[in-house]
């Protein structure tokens, strides 16, 4: 019924990878500074760091971030970055989102 009334009201065309808050936090982010090291995304994001190694390994597999470990002196350090992928799969996201609120 709902469809019929709705047009073209498609709850499915919202991506699970992104729509959590903590990944859509880190797509946002990342969308505009393009790279970020992992204790930037965490005060950014106010994750602690189990939390946000989960959703980053998540968004990794998606194939939307790629993740970088690499070594500042002795100390590691990782840094995420947006994919071409994620840049695409991000802007479908925000339109399926914008097809949902807009009339």
């Amino acid at each position: 019924m709902a469809h019929s009334i709705m047009g073209g009201f498609d709850i499915g065309q919202i991506d699970e990878v992104i729509h959590g808050r903590m990944r859509l936090g880190i797509m946002a982010y990342l969308a505009n500074a393009e790279v970020a090291d992992f204790n930037e995304l965490r005060a950014v994001l106010e994750a602690t760091q189990g939390n946000l190694s989960v959703h980053l390994r998540k968004l990794e597999e998606a194939g939307y971030v790629s993740i970088e470990k690499s070594f500042l002196g002795r100390k590691p350090n990782t840094r995420a970055r947006i994919t071409a992928s994620g840049r695409a799969a991000f802007a479908a996201y925000l339109e399926a989102i914008r097809r949902l609120i807009e009339p």
